[in-house]
């Protein structure tokens, strides 16, 4: 049985990628009677709020989508992500970072040939060189700290890795694409990566739908699933809405909203149509 999800986070109200987002999701499970799920990513309780939650549901419900109750919090669920990071850490793949953002950002600047990612400049791995008594005089001087991922040593322990995208096939996994990346912070238990991974194993995902914008970020994710003894999900990264001018929809760009289509008279099915979903019968 396929199970899929579609996980925002409540801070900001729905637009039309979100709506194609959930729509294929629910599409690839619901008609073959599978299970299509709903999960709030809500970890960054500052930028997080009830209302844009609120919402969230009603969008879904009023574009005529149903879902698994209860849905899954990932604000109620911290035990899960501090029991995972207990795991990797007796594992030895975690070390503290206490650099601050912009000490990274002028290290970066200095060096001659800073490593790159897809999205730019690495983490340059300043603080994995750090011995443990200068770790732990660190943490015992009160320093802010966030725990990263010794991506080098994680791919000694995985070895060769792969995933199945939807279309593609097989493709194969590069631990170190993403560097060193941050798995938890002082004011954030756990990042994206990490409770994402958890979640889709605790919650029986067998498909992740979601956009292109996050197909780089599988590699880093079946290294943790790799790491956790998780099963592994297959994917399915979809095509990215655009607005006129060609840029992806996006809240900090203020896309138009599904609640402002709905109060401009427009229907769910001439919504979904607008979303690429012009024959979707709910």
């Amino acid at each position: 049985m396929i199970a899929t999800r579609f996980a925002p986070s409540p801070t900001g109200y729905l637009h039309l990628g979100h709506a194609f987002s959930a729509l294929t999701g629910w599409h690839a499970a619901r008609p073959a009677g599978g299970r299509f799920l709903l999960r709030i990513e809500d970890i960054d309780a500052g930028r997080c709020r009830p209302e844009f939650e609120e919402a969230i549901f009603e969008d879904l419900a009023w574009l005529g989508l149903d879902w698994e109750r209860p849905v899954r919090r990932q604000s109620d669920h911290m035990a899960d992500y501090a029991a995972a990071l207990d795991r990797l850490d007796g594992l030895g793949v975690l070390y503290p970072c206490f650099c601050t953002r912009k000490a990274i950002q002028d290290e970066v600047a200095a060096a001659d040939r800073a490593p790159h990612g897809p999205d730019g400049p690495l983490y340059p791995g300043t603080c994995r060189a750090l011995s443990p008594a200068e770790r732990r005089e660190q943490i015992a001087n009160g320093g802010a700290y966030a725990l990263r991922l010794d991506a080098a040593q994680a791919a000694r322990h995985v070895g060769a890795l792969a995933w199945e995208e939807a279309e593609v096939g097989t493709v194969p996994v590069d631990p170190l694409l993403l560097g060193d990346i941050v798995l938890a912070r002082k004011d954030i238990a756990a990042s994206y990566h990490l409770a994402v991974t958890v979640d889709d194993h605790l919650q029986g995902v067998t498909l992740v739908t979601r956009g292109r914008d996050l197909f780089h970020a599988t590699h880093v994710q079946r290294v943790l699933q790799a790491l956790l003894d998780l099963r592994p999900p297959a994917y399915c990264h979809h095509r990215l809405l655009t607005a006129r001018d060609g840029q992806r929809l996006a809240k900090r760009d203020k896309a138009e909203t599904l609640r402002a289509l709905r109060a401009s008279g427009r229907t769910p099915a001439e919504v979904r149509a607008m979303a690429g979903f012009p024959d979707s019968r709910l």
